[in-house]
């Protein structure tokens, strides 16, 4: 299992276009703009308010992996901040709802006041401290609530990541499973006000890892990261489409690359990569060439 640091630390592919065979016409990923105006970090996972004007997102500082926020003013983005959520335990992979009314995020953060920080299990053996699960955090007015830890139908195990929030409150998001802790996509139903039980997604069989889910707010198509092939040393993105029967058959779409997050226009798709930080490429060309070869 390539991707052993997917809850509490950033493991980064190889940088390049999509240059590989069959994949999509489009730029070379360029850095974030706000990244260049920060300094290159080890961040990503941005995620963003509706407007565009707020931007949420990992930043990993030695041992620390915590949620950090900045504002654009004009074409200039504020020197990140600490999240006011994220101060207990490691923080990460926030993903907005649609409508910006509240955060979802990865924390191993007790389950309970008092408790201890949350192991994982994957790559085969124990994480210690580096386990997972879903949180929930409003927004109230220009500030936020108090995390509130999702429901256990959700939360079933100490290994549960990379959020993504669609429109009708459905969350996908990934789950390891079996002996050797393998990474595989799920999907939680938003019905009659409340969260349905997981169901894996069909394209993902728990043998090949994949992980990161970026859904469309509508549902229609959905980015994630998986070794499957033609990926080689590492991960790569693949997108797949919402079909009649469920799911298109998934479509690699070049680079090697983690944490995809959609812009709230899906104009751009944002991805981790290396040199260290948040990289962007224009989301068209990618929708184009997937849905040309699903």
């Amino acid at each position: 299992m390539k991707k052993t640091s997917l809850a509490l630390v950033l493991v980064l592919g190889s940088c390049g276009a999509f240059a590989r065979t069959g994949s999509p016409p489009s730029p070379a990923p360029t850095m974030f703009s706000a990244e260049a105006q920060w300094g290159p970090q080890n961040d990503a996972s941005p995620a963003f308010t509706p407007d565009g004007n707020t931007v949420l997102f990992t930043r990993r500082t030695g041992s620390s992996r915590q949620i950090m926020i900045s504002h654009r003013h004009g074409e200039t983005w504020s020197k990140p901040e600490l999240a006011p959520f994220s101060k207990v335990g490691n923080s990460i992979a926030p993903a907005m709802a649609p409508d910006g009314s509240y955060l979802i995020f990865v924390s191993n953060r007790p389950a309970v006041a008092g408790g201890a920080l949350l192991d994982g299990f994957y790559a085969g053996k124990p994480q210690p401290e580096r386990g997972g699960n879903l949180w929930r955090v409003d927004r109230k007015g220009d500030g936020w609530g108090t995390p509130v830890r999702l429901p256990d139908i959700i939360n079933s195990g100490p290994s549960i990541y990379d959020p993504s929030v669609a429109r009708d409150g459905s969350i996908y998001f990934t789950r390891t499973v079996g002996k050797t802790g393998a990474f595989r996509l799920y999907k939680s139903a938003f019905r009659n006000d409340s969260l349905q039980a997981p169901s894996p997604l069909p394209f993902s069989d728990g043998v090949t890892e994949d992980y990161d889910p970026a859904v469309a707010p509508d549902q229609s198509f959905l980015v994630f990261s998986s070794e499957r092939a033609p990926a080689s040393d590492t991960a790569d993105l693949f997108i797949v489409f919402a079909a009649a029967n469920g799911w298109s058959v998934p479509v690699h779409i070049g680079p090697s690359g983690f944490q995809a997050h959609l812009s709230p226009d899906l104009s751009t798709l944002y991805f981790t990569n290396k040199p260290p930080g948040i990289w962007a490429v224009p989301l068209g060309p990618v929708l184009a060439h997937g849905r040309n070869k699903s």
